[in-house]
């Protein structure tokens, strides 16, 4: 983006929730990338959301918060602060998800699955890696076990499967042992993929017929 848009016209925002304890790795790409900073803590937000559910619906509802009420209200948020920042400054919000996370439907609906255009949207986590390779950009921030981080685990020990079985499945239709669990995956988010025609680049790559994508 920097690269394409020139730096002063890109921000990035960083969006903690709370303390982050690799907030560093944010400060980072600022530095390798010369954009623009902004931070905005979503801590207050969050916890005052947390507390007007609470008081209005907890009452009437012994459960405890959910894993994917705690996993996906926090990414909503950040999304809502996004097109607040972009309402003011006239811009757009980028969807920074990659093929094999929207394939599975690893993203938040209303989430990071949102934005406004996704230039990694036709790309996997592999060639992602791979594109980061070519631009020289600090291994360790290339590499870095993908997570939430939020609840402590890597997207691979929740999912079950690893990128590169799911990569190789989607490219060249290597079969790995997890294939009916990717897609029941693939099958049961689709519906975001339906509603939410985000604009990206046309890649002149392979998909897998057994994946319902175009």
């Amino acid at each position: 983006m920097a690269e394409a848009l020139g730096p002063e016209r890109v921000i990035g925002v960083m969006m903690p929730n709370g303390e982050q304890k690799d907030i560093a790795d944010s400060d980072k790409v600022f530095e390798v990338t010369g954009i623009r900073k902004m931070k905005v803590n979503i801590d207050l937000a969050y916890k005052g959301l947390c507390g007007a559910i609470a008081e209005n619906y907890m009452k009437e509802h012994s459960n405890e918060w959910s894993s994917s009420f705690t996993t996906n209200t926090p990414a909503r948020l950040r999304m809502v602060v996004l097109y607040g920042i972009a309402a003011m400054e006239k811009g757009f919000v980028c969807n920074t998800c990659n093929l094999s996370e929207s394939i599975v439907g690893w993203e938040t609906y209303g989430g990071d699955g949102f934005g406004d255009f996704a230039p990694i949207g036709r790309l996997t986590k592999t060639e992602v890696c791979f594109l980061g390779d070519y631009m020289e950009l600090p291994k360790y921030l290339i590499y870095k076990v993908p997570s939430d981080g939020m609840c402590g685990a890597s997207d691979e020990d929740k999912m079950g499967f690893t990128y590169e079985a799911l990569d190789n499945y989607i490219r060249n239709g290597i079969i790995p042992k997890e294939k009916d669990k990717i897609l029941s995956m693939h099958k049961r988010s689709h519906f975001k993929h339906e509603n939410i025609r985000i604009p990206t680049c046309k890649i002149d790559l392979p998909i897998c017929k057994d994946f319902d994508w175009d």
